[in-house]
Formats: structure tokens, sequence, C-alpha cells
């Protein structure tokens, strides 16, 4: 159901360098890009992406309260890899990986952080 997901970046360059590393780390690469506007990653064309872009109207990006995007992952050892990599590359935790509820042994399993510009994701998997 969903096709895209943007996030918006005051820093184009850092962004992308922090995405290309984090995306190129499960093996997802640039999709789609305009020069000093706008990037997207996806793991092919018609499938689900993750952009970042200048904001269209040229005022600052801010982050969006309870706005969130999260990334499935195939299992909970690829959720650890995924959000210690956003943290090796200057992310900020904002859930260590676990399951939710916390006292859970199955169900939703998912790490939560924010990227350089504040903006949170999120990623997880399903264990039954």
């Amino acid at each position: 159901m969903i096709g895209y997901v943007t996030l918006g970046t005051n820093d184009l360059p850092r962004a992308t360098t922090y995405y290309d590393a984090l995306f190129g780390s499960i093996g997802v690469g640039r999709f789609m890009e305009v020069d000093n506007y706008f990037v997207a990653w996806s793991p092919a064309p018609d499938a689900p992406a993750v952009s970042v872009t200048i904001p269209f109207n040229k005022e600052p990006a801010t982050v969006g309260n309870g706005v969130m995007v999260a990334l499935f992952m195939e299992s909970p050892e690829k959720v650890d890899a995924f959000y210690n990599k956003a943290l090796e590359l200057g992310g900020t935790d904002e859930g260590k990986p676990g399951f939710r509820p916390e006292d859970a042994n199955k169900g939703y399993y998912g790490a939560y952080f924010r990227d350089l510009d504040g903006n949170k994701l999120n990623a997880f998997c399903m264990i039954e």
C-alpha cells in the first residue's frame, strides 16, 4: 500500500551520505534522484521507497511530532544490525531493540532511532 515516504533535510549531502551507508548495509541503493533536491532509495522500482528532500517551499525542514517511518526487516538479527548501523552513522537511540511489549517473547520486535536531521525511524520484524 505505501509507495514511498519522504523525509525533510536541511543538509542533503549529509543526509544522502547517511542513508547511502544505512540502506547500503541491507543491500538497498539509490532509486531516483534530482541534483541538489531529492534522493530516494528502494530495493526495486516497484517496491516502496524512502526519500530525503530539501522542502519544496524552501523553508527549513522540521521533524513531524508523532511521525515515524517503520522499515520491515526479515529477522531480529537484521533489526539489531540495522539499528546498530544507524547509531554508528551518527543516528540517536529512541528505543533499543527488543519485543514490544517488553515482557513478550513473540510478536512485534523493533528498534527505534532518529537520523541526523531528527526524523524518527524504526526497524521491525514479526516473530511467531
